[in-house]
């Protein structure tokens, strides 16, 4: 039973499960990010010390493709560009670094950054740095502001403990699943402490002194307490013992899928945060997506591209390809009249955003 999974991708190209064909939600949270990322701009451009000599370096992790892959570091070069004009103050050099993994469709984002470079005063030079946000990306203290939207709820694989012992993500016997359940939702929160240790390690080596943060990402509500899998890749997981039992996949196979995401709360990152040691708080947010989820994902189809936006890649890569056949157990799901306002409505996830300070 043994998994290659990895820490996924968002799906590429312009299909109809495409991240740049499903990712509206994702911009909202996006949006949700401005005032935040407005007000560190002007914190930074007022030091002198941090922005000595004049430039400052922003870099996006996580940043996809689609509409969404420019949206955090524009909001930062307006900001600048804003700031400067107010105050009247020289422009600083803006180098804009984005990152994803190697495997996402740089070749769009790329053309974005060109229209980036050409189209704001002040200069703006930007770069593509692929690979893990679990790893090192760039030089020692190089960094003034790191932004991450939407991505830091994905682990880097799957639980050790969970792999080990050859124990299912999701079992298929509802009893089994129940007697397993503390000890599969414990190897989620222990692999999760471990990787956005490092992620914090990591950036607190990149970010210049008094450098800033500013991250958003899938999470539980603070009144939710933990007694089933994350809402998210339950249903996944629910449409794949569907397709078991239709004999679409193996069973076996399914036993040895794991999601890759686990869904904090604000309080868990606050735990690991103050933990590790490098950063201050500045300050957290919760808030309920459901508003934005009811006017977007309206339909059963719309619905099943979402799920298959975030999900095929780890679903291809461990199943092979049976995305045609899941979007359509998705859709079968949900015919009901009311059925899918009905999941909508107990969903128990928030979106967090959290504003950092190197310490």
């Amino acid at each position: 039973m043994a998994s290659k999974q990895t820490a996924p991708i968002m799906n590429q190209g312009q299909g109809e499960t495409s991240y740049a064909n499903n990712s509206s939600i994702q911009n909202a949270e996006q949006n949700k990010m401005k005032s935040l990322i407005e007000g560190v701009i002007v914190e930074l451009c007022s030091n002198t010390d941090t922005l000595e000599p004049r430039k400052i370096v922003i870099a996006d992790l996580g940043c996809s493709t689609g509409p969404n892959a420019l949206a955090l570091v524009s909001i930062a070069v307006k900001a600048i560009h804003a700031h400067c004009l107010q105050f009247q103050q020289p422009s600083p050099e803006v180098s804009v670094l984005l990152n994803d993994l190697p495997e996402n469709d740089f070749n769009t984002v790329v053309k974005s950054l060109v229209t980036l470079r050409q189209s704001n005063d002040p200069v703006v030079v930007t770069g593509i740095t692929p690979g893990s946000f679990y790893e090192r990306l760039f030089t020692s203290e190089s960094v003034h502001l790191v932004c991450s939207s939407n991505s830091l709820h994905w682990l880097s694989k799957a639980p050790e403990d969970l792999k080990r012992n050859l124990i299912p993500a999701y079992d298929i016997d509802e009893h089994s699943r129940r007697e397993r359940l503390p000890i599969v939702l414990e190897a989620y929160a222990k692999q999760y402490r471990k990787d956005f240790t490092l992620f914090l390690e990591l950036r607190a080596k990149e970010l210049v002194s008094g450098g800033r943060m500013i991250i958003s990402l899938l999470g539980r509500r603070s009144d939710i307490i933990v007694t089933k899998f994350p809402f998210l890749p339950e249903i996944v997981a629910q449409i794949l013992c569907v397709m078991v039992s239709e004999g679409v996949i193996d069973k076996e196979k399914f036993d040895s899928f794991y999601g890759l995401m686990h869904e904090p709360s604000l309080e868990e990152l606050r735990e690991i945060i103050q933990e590790e040691g490098s950063f201050s708080i500045r300050e957290m947010r919760e808030h309920d997506p459901r508003v934005d989820i009811n006017k977007t994902l309206s339909t059963p189809g719309i619905f099943a591209g979402f799920l298959g936006s975030l999900f095929e890649p780890v679903i291809v890569q461990h199943f092979g390809y049976v995305m045609d056949e899941f979007v359509r157990t998705v859709q079968r799901r949900y015919i009901l009249e009311g059925s899918l306002q009905e999941e909508r409505a107990k969903c128990p996830y928030a979106m967090l955003v959290v504003s950092l300070a190197k310490a």
